[in-house]
């Protein structure tokens, strides 16, 4: 097990056999003076000191006229996808964010875990009920018996009216760790709305490009068959002068047959693609896409951040997600352990009884009832249930520290990756973009040697082929610069924090006042 690994996992145990050790008959004493909640307090994990990836980061150059640099500590906008300089792609991602069915289920399901706070939160306060309690009655009229009213009539009409008080004190912290856990269920329900909004507009403005790239091939067979129907022309000239045979006119036109069969599963790509950003912005696919994706209308951002280790556990939504779910593990430890105490419970109830209505609001003490009641219990024997139930409540613990670790490890290597293939992209562009015009002055020269008699039609239709290659891995090479682009700021959080531009952060804020988090003794 990596260094890193092992000491996050070990560091949550270690704490967890310390507070349980710590649970004696003295602590409980104090316990019940104090008002402190057992189980185990919940620590902020400290973020892991390696470096993001192994090697030094070098500026990815400039390819295609678009420079991009590596800059350290500069954060990242919410709206990160301006950065793209897209009319196009701003209002789609716009669009979405407002319609996207998606998001209106993250944001629902936050509104849920905020009300479950809020309902765990009244088991702080007695429970009051009033009632009210008509009844016809008839006594039986044996001689032995005394009848029920001083006018010896058997039927009589009884009203009860009360109010009944229960309260449970908190006085193992048991409801206190219920709603702290709550309270990180939501606070994880948040994190993943967060999320959901990376997750889309990452997406998106990869749907965008891949738009972009589909559109870019379908030029290039298009200027591709543009020239072998301008090669064709020629070489039937080339024929009809006796210069050339029919097996290379026939050549050329099986190569332009070849070239026409590209642009139609082209075409079929780019129809899914846009209903894809259809879809994607909420919309059905029948309704159409106004906007249209070509890399001329994208533009790569300039600056690169570059976040340190502890910058990406604070920026990264699953790492914060899954941080809150520990804390709600924990803090049912201590559920569990206050099960396992005894349980206090206190009740009243007063009223007023009458057999006739308004005799209820006769001050008469003779209409009056009350009683108060105390009760204490402990469970001693329940075929080891409570006990399994901490057993599995720790164990979920160690569940969750191991799955914070996890998603910590997966984090930095998607930083990683994002990091060293942008460096890279720009390296394979520039490769690209020179293996093409190469190509290119290699096709004009082969078609001027052919011309005078110097070179063969076969070696034209392999130059044909080798441009057309390598017009492909240009625009190949472009969409995975914006792509590894837009993985860059996905794997760094996406600037979350930065974001005000919704209606669902109304939900977000509203819950932020309202949210206590318990971190720490």
């Amino acid at each position: 097990m990596p260094a890193a690994n092992k000491s996050c996992q070990g560091r949550w145990k270690a704490r967890g056999r310390r507070a349980f050790c710590s649970l004696t008959a003295s602590a409980l004493a104090g316990l019940l003076s104090s008002g402190c909640a057992v189980g185990p307090d919940f620590k902020i994990p400290h973020a892991p000191e390696v470096p993001l990836i192994p090697k030094a980061l070098n500026a990815p150059g400039s390819a295609g006229g678009e420079r991009q640099k590596f800059k350290r500590g500069i954060d990242i906008p919410g709206a990160w996808w301006r950065l793209f300089r897209s009319r196009s792609l701003n209002s789609l991602i716009e669009r979405a964010l407002r319609d996207n069915y998606d998001l209106k289920t993250a944001q629902a399901a936050l509104r849920v875990a905020h009300a479950n706070v809020e309902a765990q939160r009244g088991a702080f306060f007695p429970t009051i009920n009033a009632s009210y309690l008509p009844s016809r009655q008839k006594a039986a009229t044996a001689e032995d018996l005394s009848p029920p009213t001083n006018s010896g009539a058997p039927y009589f009409t009884l009203h009860t009216a009360q109010l009944t008080i229960a309260y449970v004190p908190d006085v193992f912290g048991g409801i206190r760790r219920q709603v702290e856990s709550l309270e990180a269920t939501a606070e994880s329900q948040r994190l993943a709305l967060e999320a959901s909004y990376l997750t889309l507009t990452s997406n998106i403005a990869l749907a965008a490009v891949q738009e972009a790239s589909i559109r870019g091939q379908i030029d290039a067979t298009q200027k591709i068959i543009k020239i072998e129907k301008e090669l064709l022309v020629f070489l039937k000239q080339q024929l009809d002068a006796g210069q050339v045979s029919e097996v290379d006119v026939a050549a050329q036109e099986a190569a332009l047959a070849q070239a026409e069969q590209a642009p139609p599963p082209l075409q079929k790509a780019l129809a899914v693609q846009r209903d894809l950003l259809t879809a994607l912005s909420g919309h059905f696919a029948g309704e159409g896409l106004p906007e249209r994706f070509e890399f001329s209308a994208l533009h790569l951002p300039h600056d690169l951040p570059v976040s340190v280790s502890s910058r990406v556990v604070e920026q990264r939504p699953d790492i914060r997600a899954a941080e809150a779910n520990l804390h709600s593990a924990v803090a049912l430890v201590g559920v569990a352990v206050a099960n396992r105490l005894p349980q206090f419970n206190l009740s009243g109830n007063a009223g007023r009884t009458a057999m006739q209505f308004p005799h209820l609001f006769n001050p008469a003490p003779q209409f009056l009832f009350w009683t108060i009641a105390g009760n204490v219990t402990q469970t001693i024997f329940d075929g080891f249930t409570l006990e399994q139930r901490q057993r599995a409540a720790e164990a979920g613990w160690d569940q969750a520290a191991a799955m914070y670790c996890s998603t910590v490890v997966t984090a930095f290597q998607n930083v990683a990756d994002a990091l060293q293939t942008v460096e890279l992209d720009g390296v394979a562009l520039r490769a690209a973009i020179a293996a093409e015009r190469a190509a290119e002055k290699s096709l004009r020269l082969t078609r001027e040697q052919l011309e005078l008699g110097q070179v063969s039609a076969l070696q034209l239709l392999n130059a044909q082929q080798v441009y057309l290659t390598a017009l492909i891995n240009v625009v190949l090479a472009k969409a995975n610069r914006y792509a590894d682009t837009i993985a860059l700021f996905q794997a760094l959080g996406g600037g979350w924090w930065n974001r005000s531009d919704v209606d669902a952060d109304e939900v977000r804020d509203r819950w932020d006042h309202t949210l206590v988090v318990v971190k720490g003794g």
